[in-house]
């Protein structure tokens, strides 16, 4: 496709679900009351990205055709009325769009909420930074908001080398927590790496882990990423009087009668609801300026995968992360014109 001209962009546009994407030229947008306009260089791809593509997020609708995509990593090109807290030329990255209306990151240009986004970290690539948003806003919403996790807990994490819980396993580890994760022998010194005690789920059960790491006691905190039977073994994890379980994924039904029986607490997240609803969006951008100090620190570093997709190959990377046999964050390069 011809390069696009000052006031036209290169967007993947998807028509009906479960279509192709469609590349096509739209209209540059301007940067509104309260945006700024992000030239973007990359988007990242999340499970929920293939789920929307495929018309089975009934929590996170986006109206049809539109352009998906939720991370981004980028310039900020124009400043719209009432922002102040970027200029021109900054670099920046956030979860700004791809639901409830809000224009997609799979496109060269898009105008977000400046309280979405963040200053990306200095020591990052745009395509490492573009790994990040959704991810940790959700590792953050469960420990932080949610469990109030502190130094010298113990928490776990359920699947601890996926995107959130990767991220999850880093965050408990800079708050000065002791961090087990569960996953695949193939998969432990990747989360030996990021700071945490590995555990096979496929060989060991909930009694024994709880009692070779807590003598029996159960978890502080127990973060839930995968969702199902997992939920169920968490509530089963949690520390007597006074644990608390978070999950992401807590959509099924399930008994509460092994998390009453430990005195215990639950709490689910939804990091979508500020861009549902439009309330608290700058949180968000708060807790991305969390992880630029940590990343920046050298106490967060995003797990890529190593294939390189453009936004011609937009739908072979939403393929790569429904395999399920990603090696990271995947993450779409896109070149502006």
């Amino acid at each position: 496709m011809a390069r696009t001209s000052s006031s036209t962009m290169r967007a993947a546009v998807l028509d009906a679900a479960g279509q192709p994407f469609r590349v096509a030229e739209l209209p540059r947008p301007a940067a509104g009351p309260g945006q700024v306009r992000v030239r973007i260089h990359a988007s990242g791809v999340n499970p929920l990205d293939t789920k929307i593509r495929a018309g089975q997020a009934a929590h996170a609708q986006q109206p049809l055709p539109s352009v998906l995509g939720m991370d981004l990593a980028g310039v900020v090109e124009a400043v719209g009325p009432g922002v102040t807290k970027f200029r021109c030329g900054d670099e920046v990255y956030g979860m700004a769009g791809g639901i409830g209306g809000l224009q997609g990151t799979l496109a060269e240009y898009a105008a977000v909420d400046a309280g979405l986004i963040a200053l990306k970290p200095h020591n990052l690539g745009m395509r490492e930074a573009a790994g990040i948003p959704l991810v940790f806003i959700t590792a953050c919403e469960g420990l932080v908001d949610r469990a109030k996790t502190q130094a010298g807990q113990t928490v776990l994490v359920h699947g601890g080398a996926g995107g959130v819980g990767h991220m999850a396993v880093q965050l408990a580890h800079s708050l000065g927590a002791t961090v087990f994760a569960t996953g695949t022998p193939e998969q432990a010194e990747t989360i030996r790496q990021f700071g945490a005690t590995p555990i096979d789920f496929t060989t060991t059960s909930v009694d024994d882990y709880v009692a070779q790491h807590t003598a029996g006691e159960g978890f502080d905190v127990v973060y839930d990423t995968v969702g199902g039977a997992v939920l169920d073994a968490s509530f089963a994890a949690a520390r007597r009087y006074g644990g608390h379980v978070v999950s992401c994924l807590g959509w099924g039904t399930h008994k509460l009668a092994p998390l009453s029986f430990r005195a215990a607490t639950y709490s689910g997240v939804f990091t979508l609801l500020p861009m549902i609803t439009g309330r608290g969006r700058a949180h968000h951008g708060e807790i991305l300026e969390a992880a630029t100090r940590l990343v920046e620190a050298g106490r967060l570093v995003p797990l890529m995968d190593a294939r390189r997709f453009t936004l011609n190959e937009a739908a072979s990377a939403h393929e790569a992360v429904e395999s399920g046999k990603a090696r990271g964050r995947i993450v779409v390069d896109i070149e502006a014109a």
